[in-house]
């Protein structure tokens, strides 16, 4: 009989890291500082993090126009 691994990362905090959000992406850490291009955000406790929302924002807007194509692709198939 085999058997099989699975790796399934979740994500359960909102508010990562850089390293954190660097491996959320699959990217070393010292690439995404010098590639993410929006600010962290300023925490209470003085620490800065970065909102999921943001990076999954930010690499949405990298792909383009590729959701507007997934969302005509919805409409069209829900109207037929």
């Amino acid at each position: 009989m085999t058997s099989a691994i699975a790796n399934i990362r979740t994500s359960p905090r909102r508010m990562l890291t850089s390293l954190d959000a660097a491996e959320y992406y699959g990217i070393p850490v010292r690439y995404f500082s010098t590639q993410c291009s929006f600010p962290k955000m300023q925490m209470p406790n003085g620490s800065q993090l970065h909102d999921i929302r943001d990076l999954d924002s930010w690499i949405n807007g990298l792909k383009g126009d590729a959701q507007e194509n997934d969302a005509s692709l919805l409409i069209t198939l829900m109207s037929n």
